[in-house]
C-alpha cells in the first residue's frame, strides 16, 4: 500500500497538476460540508417543532372550526358512507316510481323450425294428409318476429314499494342530518382538544420556567444560610416534576394533533395551526326554546318516523303477495315468415295485446311468513319510536343542564385562575423575605398550574356542551 502511494506522488510531483487534482477534491469536501451542516440545521428543527419529520414548503395552514366542518365533511368516512346511503335511497325510489309506469321494449327474434324435406309424389295433386313440417314448434318454418311491447304491471305491491322507497328516502336523509350533527360534535371536540393541548403546554412551559427560576432562589437563599438544604431539595424535586409534566403535555398536545389531522386532511398533513377562539363564549336560550326546536329540528326523531312508516309499507307490499296481480302487454310490430313490412301486397305490420290476472292460491306458507316478518318489523320500529321521544325529552335536559353549568362556572374559573397567580407571586415574595415555607410555595405553583388548566377545560367544556346540544336542536 505504501508503495503504491510513493507511486502516485512520483507520477504527479508537477505542482500544477497537483493543484489540478486538489481542486475538484476540495469543491467535494465543500459540497459536503454544506450538506452536512444542511442536514444538521434540518434535524435539529424538526426535533424543535417535536410535530412532523417532512419539512414545510410555507407557512402553516391556518384552520378555524368552520374550515375544519368543512374537511370534516369532504374526508370523514362515516358521515360519507350516511351520505352514500342517502344517494341509495334516492336511487331506489326512482326504481320503485319505474315499477308504477309502463314499460317499452323491443323484442327482435328469428326462430327456425325444421321442414319436412321433400315431398312425397302423391302430395304433388292432392295435400291432403301431406305434412307442412317434419318437428312442429311454431307458425311456420321461418318466422320473423320484431315487436314493440308495452307491458304494464298492476299489484298493491308496487304503490306500496313506492311509498316505502319514498318513506326510506326521509329515513336516510334524517340519519344523513344526524351523522353531520355527530361530525360537528366530533371535530368541536378534535379541535379544542388541540386548542386547550396548546394552552396545557403553554402552562406546562411557565411552571416549569417558574419551579427553574424557584431553585435557583433557594440555593442562592441556602448560600447565604438563609434557608436549609431541605428547601433546596424540595425545590429540585418540583422542578424534576414540572420537567416531566411540560414533557407529557408535550406529547398530549401532539397525540390531539394527530387526532385532528386524521379527520381533516387526505394525506396525513400535520403543518397547521388552529385558531384559539375560546374566548368569547357563545349566547345559551332558554330552556323553552331548546325544547321547542329539539322536537321540531330533530333528525333522530323524524329517522323513527321515517322508520315506522316504512315498516308499515312494507305490511302492505306483504299483503300484496296475497292478492291477485294484473299484467297488460301490448304488441305492435311484425310476426311473419318474412323479415318484411310486405309480402305479396300483403302488409305484415299488427297489433296484439295480452292481458294477464294471476291469482295466487298456494305457496306453502311463503306469503303469510312475509306477512308476519313485516309485522314485527313495524311493531319493532313503534317501539323505537317511542323510545326516541324518551330519549329527546332526556338528552335535551341534560345537555341544556351541562352547557348551563360550564357557562355559569367560567367565571368563576378565571377569577380562580387570577387569583392563583396572584398567590403564587405573594407566596414567592414571602418565602424570599422568610415568612413562609417551600411547601407554601410548591403548593402555590401547583394550585397555579390546576387553575388555568380548568380553566381551559372550562371553556372548552362549554363549546362540546352546545355542539352536544345542538345535535338535538340544530344551530341557535
Amino acid at each position: 500500500m505504501k508503495r503504491r502511494q510513493n507511486n502516485f506522488l512520483r507520477v504527479n510531483k508537477s505542482p500544477s497538476h497537483i493543484e489540478q487534482c486538489t481542486q475538484p477534491l476540495v469543491f467535494i469536501l465543500v459540497l459536503l460540508a454544506i450538506g452536512h451542516s444542511s442536514f444538521a440545521q434540518v434535524t435539529i428543527t424538526t426535533q424543535a417543532q417535536g410535530v412532523s419529520a417532512t419539512p414545510a414548503s410555507g407557512p402553516p395552514l391556518t384552520i378555524t372550526l368552520q374550515d375544519a366542518l368543512q374537511r370534516a365533511r369532504q374526508n370523514d368516512s362515516q358521515y360519507r358512507a350516511a351520505i352514500t346511503d342517502l344517494g341509495l335511497a334516492r336511487e331506489d325510489r326512482v326504481q320503485a316510481r319505474a315499477g308504477l309506469l309502463p314499460n317499452l321494449n323491443y323484442n327482435n327474434s328469428f326462430i327456425y323450425t325444421q321442414g319436412t324435406g321433400p315431398l312425397p309424389a302423391s302430395c304433388a295433386t292432392s295435400t291432403l294428409g301431406c305434412p307442412t313440417s317434419k318437428f312442429i314448434a311454431n307458425n311456420g318454418v321461418h318466422e320473423y318476429i320484431g315487436q314493440a311491447d308495452v307491458h304494464q304491471a298492476v299489484s298493491l305491491t308496487n304503490f306500496a314499494d313506492y311509498r316505502r322507497t319514498s318513506a326510506a328516502l326521509a329515513q336516510a336523509r334524517a340519519k344523513a342530518e344526524v351523522a353531520a350533527r355527530g361530525l360537528v360534535v366530533t371535530v368541536t371536540q378534535s379541535y379544542y382538544g388541540l386548542v386547550v393541548a396548546q394552552r396545557k403546554y403553554a402552562t406546562a412551559q411557565r411552571a416549569a420556567a417558574e419551579a427553574g427560576r424557584f431553585l435557583d432562589v433557594s440555593q442562592k437563599l441556602e448560600s447565604g444560610g438563609e434557608v436549609a438544604h431541605a428547601d433546596v431539595i424540595k425545590a429540585r424535586i418540583q422542578a424534576q416534576q414540572q420537567q416531566r409534566d411540560l414533557r407529557e403535555t408535550q406529547l398530549g398536545m401532539e397525540r390531539s394533533r394527530l387526532d385532528l389531522a386524521v379527520l381533516l386532511f387526505p394525506d396525513f398533513n400535520q403543518d397547521f395551526a388552529v385558531v384559539d377562539d375560546l374566548q368569547i363564549p357563545e349566547p345559551l336560550p332558554t330552556f323553552a326554546e331548546v325544547e321547542a326546536a329539539g322536537k321540531k329540528n330533530n333528525p333522530d326523531l323524524r329517522a323513527a318516523l321515517a322508520a315506522l312508516e316504512v315498516a308499515n309499507h312494507e305490511v302492505t307490499a306483504a299483503w300484496g303477495g296475497l292478492l291477485p296481480t294484473l299484467g297488460i302487454d301490448y304488441f305492435y310490430g311484425i310476426d311473419s315468415n318474412q323479415f318484411a313490412i310486405r309480402t305479396n301486397g300483403v302488409r305484415n305490420l299488427g297489433y296484439s295485446a295480452v292481458a294477464t290476472l294471476q291469482i295466487p292460491i298456494f305457496s306453502w306458507g311463503a306469503d303469510r311468513s312475509k306477512l308476519k316478518q313485516a309485522e314485527l318489523r313495524r311493531d319493532q320500529a313503534y317501539v323505537e319510536l317511542t323510545f326516541a321521544q324518551r330519549q329527546l325529552l332526556g338528552h335535551l335536559r341534560q345537555f341544556y343542564g351541562e352547557a348551563e353549568a360550564s357557562r355559569l362556572e367560567m367565571e368563576s374559573l378565571a377569577s380562580s385562575a387570577e387569583l392563583a397567580a396572584d398567590s403564587m407571586r405573594l407566596t414567592t415574595l414571602r418565602y424570599q423575605a422568610g415568612e413562609s415555607t417551600v411547601l407554601e410555595v410548591v403548593d402555590a405553583q401547583n394550585t397555579l398550574t390546576l387553575a388555568r388548566n380548568a380553566y381551559d377545560d372550562g371553556q372548552a367544556r362549554f363549546r362540546i356542551a352546545v355542539a352536544n346540544l345542538q345535535t338535538m336542536t340544530g344551530n341557535f
